[in-house]
Order: C-alpha cells, then structure tokens, then sequence
C-alpha cells in the first residue's frame, strides 16, 4: 500500500528555519510531479511549492526566495527548506505525488511561526 509519510514540523520563532521531509512508501513509480501544499485555520488549501520529474520548479509568491523544494530520489524523499519563517506561514503542511498510478497525499505536519 502506498504511503506517504511527512515530518519536520514544529514551532519555531519568526525569522527561523524548517526543512520538512515527505516519503514515499509502499512503491510509487516514474512520479511526474511532488507538491508541497498548506492550508492555514478558516483558509483555502493553497500550493506553496512544487517540482517536476525533469526538475522544474514553481514557487507561490509568497514562498519565493524563502523557500526551496527539492527531492532524493533514491531514498524515495521529498523535501521543503524554509527560511526566513514569518507569523503567516503557519500552517498545516501536506505533500502530494502525482504518477501514473495516482495521486496521493501525506498526513499533513503542524508548523507553527510564533514569538
């Protein structure tokens, strides 16, 4: 069964850094594209970042040059570096995989921009 397995969330102060990490499990094959989606309390899911099998990138404005998605193919790992965190950045985290197969979703990892 396929799963995908999300960490790296937490609380951190304004101005600090996170690096969340999405795995896949249960064998997912030729992946076209991982996003990297958030949702905040009363707020519409929104993209934040996402990247393509041949390695293109997108950035949702707000996201653009803070953050950096990228990924290891070989230990199946998706991941999002955040810096510079600001109060509106928190949120819920979830990444998505999309392939031939299907599209799925993790669990969703807390982050939390506060003083």
């Amino acid at each position: 069964q396929v799963q995908l397995v999300e960490s790296g969330g937490g609380l951190v102060q304004p101005g600090g850094s996170l690096r969340l990490s999405c795995t896949a499990s249960g064998g997912i094959f030729n992946i076209y594209v991982m996003g990297w989606y958030r949702q905040a309390p009363g707020k519409q899911r929104e993209l934040v970042a996402s990247i393509t099998s041949g390695g293109s990138t997108l950035y949702a404005d707000s996201a653009k040059g803070r953050f950096t998605i990228f990924r290891d193919n070989a230990k199946n790992t998706g991941f999002l570096q955040m810096n510079s965190l600001k109060p509106e950045d928190t949120a819920v985290y979830y990444c998505q995989l999309g392939a031939p197969s299907g599209t799925y979703w993790g669990q969703g990892t807390q982050v939390i921009v506060s003083s």
